[in-house]
């Protein structure tokens, strides 16, 4: 078909041109002298991407599933307890990485449309007063069922009950995005990935740890070899890895880097704030509920769209990618089926975010999905003209 495919799924993101020329290298010396003229001051804003200045960055090859295992290795040890919600994929995904690694885990399950349980996450460290529980992770943008939860009122339970456990966030699908301020939050574990907000292929996973988290790494016992935090500040400093580093992609993330800092963070808040809010009026329009069950949920990365009863989502997917080559994202899990997820994030305008919408009017429409045609996206451009 001609055209490249059009692509809206939560990640990977669309690229920008020039992030993807930074990449077009040869091949370089990763040890030459004065790498440190590259590598501080790309560490320096990556902690302005964080909201933060006191806490430690890393950047390992991998995923935000490694970056997990990295903040779980280094700061926890085996057999100690943490407190986690469920309420989505990637908070089960979570879950279930502690459990592998002989981590306790305290789950509170929710239905899959809410968000953080902070009443009886309340509870539970109330009546947890040995200190059993170490840390708390939150998913900060359930990218499966199009949730955003709020990180600050978490920190804010843990300080009111004065309980000592850390703040892990998984922000994979927030950080660049969605406003993150890990200094005022006081998140100890923020976790991201370079797919998504970051614009980049997938390979890089990008933290920030906070300075009481790294005192108690000091103690950690768990098993662990290439993803250890000691062994890469004990070169970071110098501007180089203990192993070979990822060239492109680390040039590639030097160019997002200046491409978000000129547009300035605040306004890229602004704009994914602006292009979900043209979404989430399409679905209105079309008559079909989000999986977000309150606006106050509602992520300005991805939207998570109910099909009708008797329909099957991946139908919607598959008809948009295999006749008008766009990619939405499936149902996962628990909701397979029954949703289709557009996103909404990292390189994208108003013209595009039509282009998701009138595709899905395309594929909804093939796929016997009742609603008005047209009727999603003028209100879309109703919103995008203000």
């Amino acid at each position: 078909m001609p055209g490249k495919i059009s692509l809206f799924v939560p990640g990977p993101t669309n690229m920008p041109d020039r992030v993807r020329q930074a990449m077009d290298i040869s091949n370089e010396d990763h040890r030459a002298p004065g790498m440190e003229k590259f590598w501080h001051p790309l560490i320096s804003d990556l902690k302005k991407v964080f909201g933060t200045s006191e806490a430690q960055p890393f950047v390992f090859a991998g995923t935000g599933s490694s970056g997990w295992e990295a903040a779980l290795t280094n700061i926890l040890n085996e057999g100690d307890k943490v407190l986690s919600g469920r309420f989505g994929q990637f908070s089960h995904l979570w879950v279930e990485m502690c459990k592998k690694l002989k981590i306790e885990v305290e789950v509170v399950d929710v239905d899959w449309g809410l968000g953080t349980p902070h009443d009886e996450f309340e509870k539970i460290l109330k009546e947890d007063t040995s200190h059993k529980i170490k840390a708390v992770l939150v998913t900060h943008n359930e990218t499966s069922t199009g949730v955003t939860n709020n990180v600050s009122k978490t920190r804010e339970l843990l300080n009111n009950l004065k309980h000592p456990a850390l703040l892990f966030v998984d922000g994979v699908s927030s950080i660049g995005s969605i406003d993150f301020q890990m200094d005022k939050w006081g998140v100890d574990a923020a976790i991201s990935g370079s797919q998504k907000g970051f614009m980049l292929p997938a390979g890089l996973a990008i933290s920030c740890i906070s300075q009481r988290a790294l005192e108690m790494a000091k103690k950690s016992n768990m098993r662990r070899a290439y993803y250890d935090f000691h062994d890469m500040l004990a070169v970071n400093n110098t501007g180089y890895w203990p192993y070979t580093n990822p060239m492109p992609l680390l040039r590639g993330l030097r160019e997002a880097l200046n491409l978000m800092l000129e547009e300035g963070l605040e306004n890229i808040y602004s704009r994914h704030a602006f292009l979900a809010t043209a979404v989430r009026n399409a679905a209105e329009a079309w008559g079909l509920n989000l999986c977000a069950q309150d606006p106050s949920l509602y992520s300005n990365t991805v939207t998570a769209i109910m099909v009708p009863e008797g329909i099957d989502s991946m139908d919607v997917v598959k008809t948009a990618y295999n006749k008008y080559n766009t990619s939405f994202g499936g149902g996962l899990n628990k909701v397979a089926g029954k949703l289709f997820r557009i996103g909404h994030l990292g390189d994208l305008n108003s013209t595009m975010i039509l282009g998701a919408i009138s595709t899905a009017e395309l594929a909804m429409y093939d796929v016997g999905i009742k609603f008005e045609l047209g009727s999603g996206v003028a209100a879309a451009i109703k919103h995008l003209k203000k």
